[in-house]
Formats: C-alpha cells, structure tokens, sequence
C-alpha cells in the first residue's frame, strides 16, 4: 500500500477517531457507531477506507463483523516519520540547551486592573 493511500485514510477526522477507537481493543461496527456517533451507513463507508488502505482487518464473528488495527501500515508510518521525530528532538533539546543557559528574569509587578 502506498504512503499516500494511508495518509488519505488518515487525513478524516472520523477515521483516526476509529482507528483510535480500536487501538484500545477490536471493535464490532456496532459499537463504533456508539462510540462515534456516526451513521452506521457512514461508519461503514469510513471501515471500508481504512479497509482498503490496509488500516484494520475484519472478521465474521456470527453476524458481527469485528475490526482491529493492522499494525503493519502504522509501523511503516512510524518509519517514515522517524527522521522528522529526530529533528524536533534536535530542536527542543537545543531549546532546552538555550533555556537551561537563559537566566531566570524576575516576572514584573502585576497592574492591577481595576484601576484606571
């Protein structure tokens, strides 16, 4: 599956809603729409994306159908962000530096705003 296809399933607000949602544990669509608050119609277009992407998994469970997270496209994700990660720790460990070499300045007096 190609990174853009994940970052596409990704980029909707419900969809890492649910993704979250199974992160904790598998879930039948029925409870994604409780939890969700969606349609179970549009909880069901959002499944088949993140389907598709290669995001969940699905079972037949009876007549249940259950979703769990794939973790293999999330790993790939977490690989690719890797070298950004390291640059923002770069980034506040050298603010840190900077912070840690400031001196503390005295906070001035606070006006009162009550008065004119």
């Amino acid at each position: 599956m190609s990174d853009a296809v994940l970052w596409n399933a990704l980029a909707d607000p419900h969809r890492r809603a649910i993704v979250a949602l199974l992160l904790e544990r598998p879930r039948s669509v029925g409870e994604i729409v409780e939890a969700c608050g969606l349609s179970q119609p549009g909880t069901s277009k959002h499944l088949k994306v993140l389907r598709e992407a290669g995001l969940v998994r699905v079972r037949q469970d009876a007549q249940r159908r259950v979703y769990a997270l794939d973790p293999a496209p999330i790993a790939a994700l977490d690989a690719w962000l890797a070298p950004y990660r390291a640059l923002w720790n770069t980034s506040l460990d050298t603010l840190g530096r900077r912070l840690d070499e400031t001196p503390d300045v005295p906070e001035p007096p606070h006006r009162r705003t009550d008065q004119p």
